[in-house]
C-alpha cells in the first residue's frame, strides 16, 4: 500500500509518507516563488503557479515519471480550481482596469483544457472571493456568477462563448440579489440557491433541476438568515443549509444566531432541532450519505449524530470540540477541538455502537485530513496562520505517532486523491507500523519538556540587582523596601521619603490651608483651657504631613519587567480559560502565541523562574 502527500514550503515538493519517507524522484521542481499549487479531485494531475505561467504535472499511478504535461501562459496566477474530473483548470489572476471611463476590466479568470491543452475561454471577475465557475460531477456543464442576478450554464466544449449561456437562471424579483448557490454532485445535477431576507420579505433556499428553472423541486423561506453554507451529500440527494446572522436579537450569543434545515431533492424539508443553546461550530455528511453530524452549543459543545431523515441517532459526551471529519469509508469519525481550542482529537469506531478507539493531542494545528485509505490522520501547522512550530505530524488510527517533520515555512499540506476502491474497507484495523525515528526523538522531547515543567520549582521573584548577592529575597523585595519607608526603617525619623529629597535635610514645609488653619486653631485653645486630654505619646503635631511616593525608587529595569510579568499573568489566565473550553478572541489567541517572546524578553532582561 502506498499513499503520498503534498506539502509546498517555498517549492513543493511529493513524498512517499507510508513507505520510506523520502522525496519522490523525478519531480520537476519549480524555478521560483509558488503562490498556489493544487492536486486534482482523481489525482492524475498536479499545477502549481509560477510568475510567468501554471505548470501541470501527470502523477498518475502507474505512470513512467513525473512529466510536465502542459504549461499554461498565464502571468502572476494567484488562485486555481479543477473540475471534479480533473479535465479542466480554472486560472484567476490578479485583474487590471483597462478602461477607466467605461470601466472596462481585463479577463483575469482563463478556463484550460489539460486534454486538448489549450485555454477555452475567458472572462472578467475582479473579485477573488467566490470567483470560482462550478461544474457537474461528469464537468459537462459549467456554471458561473452573473452580478449575484443570473446563473450562467454552459455545456463545455472546445470553443463555447461565454457570452451566449445555454441555459440560464434568473430571479423573478428584479430587486433581489442571491448571494451564493452550490451544484449538486451526481448523475442527475440539481443546483440549491439561497436568497438572503431583505426589506422584510424571508430569506429563501431553492433547488432546481439543471436546466428545468421554471418550478423548484424544494425551496424554503426562513428568517434570521443573513449567511447561508450550501452542503450537499455524496449522492445529491439532501441538503444541509446553515442559516447564520451576525448579530443575536436576544442577546444570548457573542456570535449570532445559527440554524440548520435539511433539505431533499424530493421537495421534503425541515428543521433540525438542536437541544442545546449556542452556536453551531460544524456540519459534515457521511461519505454513506446516510447520515450527518453536527458540532454546537456553548463550550464544552455537544456532538450529535442524524439519520438521513434528520432524526437523532447519538449524542456524544459534552467536550471542547468544533470539528468533524469522517474517513473516506465512513468508518472512524474524528472529533477534535481546533482554533483556540487545545486541539485534543477523539477517534470513535462508528460500527462498533460510536465505541472511543483513541484520543492524542495536536496543538495549533491548521491541516486535518484522513488519508485516502482511512487508517492515517495527517495534521499540520501552516503559515501564515501561524509562523512558528510549522510542520507535519502523520498519526495512525490507533493514536500513534508514526512521523514527524518541522519546516521553516509550511504554507499548504494535502494527502494525494485516490480513488476509494484501492483501499478496500477495513473489516478490523491493523496494529499501527513502527514510528520512524523523527517521531521518536518528537515523542521525548517533548516528554523531557513536560517534566522539567512539572519538577521546575517556583520562587520568589527577586529583581536583578539583588540577585546573586548573598542577600535573602525577603530583605530585598519591594514589599520591604515599603514597610522600610513606611515605617523609618531607614532612619529618616519616621517621615515618608520625597523623591528628590537630600538626605538629613528636613522636608519643605507646606503652605497650611484655610480649613486645616481653622482645625489647628480650635485644637490649641482646647489646650490652653486644659478640657482636652492629654496627647497620646509619640503624636508630633509641629510636623505636617506630607506628600510623596510610596516606596523606594524603581529602576527602569525592575519596570520593565513588572510589565512583563504582568503580562505572563494574564496569559496564564487566558490558557486557564481557554483549558476549561471557553471561546477566546482573535486577539486573546494572538496574546498567548507571544508568551514565548515575552519570556525571552524576561530572560534577557535577567528573570527567571527561580527569581
Amino acid at each position: 500500500m502506498s499513499e503520498t502527500t503534498q506539502f509546498f514550503c517555498r517549492q513543493p515538493k511529493s513524498v512517499d509518507l507510508i513507505e520510506n519517507y523520502t522525496e519522490v524522484e523525478g519531480f520537476p521542481k519549480p524555478d521560483a516563488e509558488v503562490r498556489c499549487a493544487l492536486y486534482s479531485p482523481n489525482g492524475h494531475v498536479f499545477a502549481y503557479t509560477q510568475p510567468s505561467k501554471v505548470v501541470l504535472v501527470n502523477v498518475k499511478d502507474g505512470s513512467s515519471s513525473n512529466e510536465v504535461v502542459a504549461e499554461v501562459d498565464v502571468k502572476e496566477a494567484f488562485d486555481l480550481h479543477f473540475s471534479p474530473n480533473g479535465r479542466y483548470l480554472a486560472i484567476w489572476t490578479r485583474p487590471q482596469l483597462i478602461d477607466r471611463e467605461s470601466g472596462v476590466w481585463s479577463d483575469n479568470i482563463s478556463i484550460f483544457d489539460a486534454e486538448s491543452k489549450k485555454i477555452v475561454t475567458k472572462w472578467a471577475n475582479k473579485h477573488q472571493g467566490g470567483w470560482q465557475p462550478q461544474f457537474t460531477q461528469d464537468s459537462k456543464i459549467m456554471a458561473k456568477n452573473f452580478h449575484n442576478k443570473e446563473i450562467h450554464f454552459f455545456e463545455v466544449s472546445d470553443n463555447f462563448d461565454i457570452k451566449k449561456p445555454s441555459y440560464k437562471f434568473k430571479l423573478q424579483d428584479s430587486a433581489a440579489t442571491f448571494q451564493n448557490f452550490q451544484i449538486s454532485p451526481g448523475k442527475n445535477p440539481a443546483v440549491a440557491i439561497f436568497i438572503p431576507e431583505k426589506g422584510g420579505k424571508p430569506a429563501q433556499v431553492l433547488i432546481y433541476n439543471i436546466p428545468s428553472f421554471n418550478q423548484p423541486i424544494c425551496s424554503r423561506s426562513f428568517f434570521k438568515a443573513e449567511k447561508c453554507q450550501l452542503k450537499w451529500n455524496a449522492l445529491g440527494t439532501a441538503l444541509l443549509a446553515l442559516a447564520s446572522t451576525d448579530h443575536d436579537t436576544s442577546n444570548k450569543s457573542y456570535y449570532g444566531e445559527t440554524n440548520l434545515y435539511l433539505l431533499g431533492i424530493a421537495g421534503s424539508y425541515e428543521r433540525i432541532d438542536l437541544k442545546r443553546e449556542g452556536p453551531i461550530h460544524d456540519i459534515t455528511w457521511s461519505p454513506s450519505a446516510r447520515e450527518f453530524a453536527v458540532s454546537y452549543g456553548y463550550m464544552p459543545s455537544e456532538t450529535t449524530f442524524f439519520d438521513a431523515r434528520g432524526n437523532a441517532i447519538h449524542s456524544l459526551p459534552t467536550a471542547p470540540r468544533n470539528t468533524i471529519i469522517y474517513s473516506p469509508h465512513g468508518r472512524f469519525v474524528l472529533v477534535a477541538g481546533f482554533g483556540n481550542l487545545q486541539g485534543t482529537v477523539d477517534v470513535y469506531d462508528r460500527q462498533n455502537k460510536f465505541g472511543k478507539v483513541c484520543t492524542f493531542e495536536a496543538s495549533n494545528t491548521s491541516v486535518c485530513e484522513w488519508s485516502p485509505c482511512g487508517r492515517f490522520v495527517l495534521t499540520a501547522t501552516t503559515s501564515p496562520r501561524l509562523r512558528v512550530d510549522n510542520g507535519l505530524k502523520v498519526w495512525h488510527a490507533s493514536g500513534q505517532l508514526v512521523y514527524y517533520r518541522e519546516y521553516p515555512e509550511l504554507f499548504s499540506i494535502t494527502w494525494k486523491p485516490q480513488p476509494l476502491e484501492k483501499f478496500p474497507g477495513l473489516r478490523q484495523l491493523e496494529s499501527a507500523p513502527e514510528p520512524q525515528q523523527s517521531a521518536k526523538d518528537y515523542l521525548a522531547k517533548r516528554a523531557a519538556s513536560r517534566g522539567s515543567a512539572t519538577a521546575k520549582p517556583a520562587g520568589a521573584y527577586r529583581p536583578p540587582h539583588a540577585r546573586n548577592s548573598g542577600v535573602a529575597a525577603t530583605s530585598t523585595s519591594l514589599y520591604q523596601k515599603e514597610l522600610q519607608s513606611n515605617f523609618g526603617a531607614s532612619g529618616n525619623g519616621g517621615r515618608k521619603t520625597v523623591p528628590g529629597m537630600v538626605p538629613g535635610v528636613a522636608p519643605p514645609q507646606q503652605k497650611e490651608g484655610k480649613s486645616a488653619a481653622r482645625n489647628r486653631k480650635k485644637k490649641e485653645a482646647k489646650k490652653s483651657e486644659g478640657s482636652a486630654s492629654p496627647a497620646p505619646e509619640g503624636s508630633n503635631d509641629s510636623v505636617p504631613a506630607e506628600s510623596g511616593v510610596v516606596g523606594g525608587v524603581v529602576s527602569l529595569e525592575e519596570k520593565k519587567i513588572r510589565s512583563l510579568l504582568k503580562k505572563i499573568r494574564a496569559i496564564e489566565t487566558l490558557k486557564m480559560k481557554q483549558a476549561s473550553g471557553e471561546s477566546l478572541e482573535d486577539t486573546q489567541v494572538s496574546k498567548i502565541n507571544k508568551e514565548d517572546e515575552i519570556r525571552k524578553e524576561l530572560a534577557d532582561l535577567g528573570w527567571t523562574d527561580s527569581s
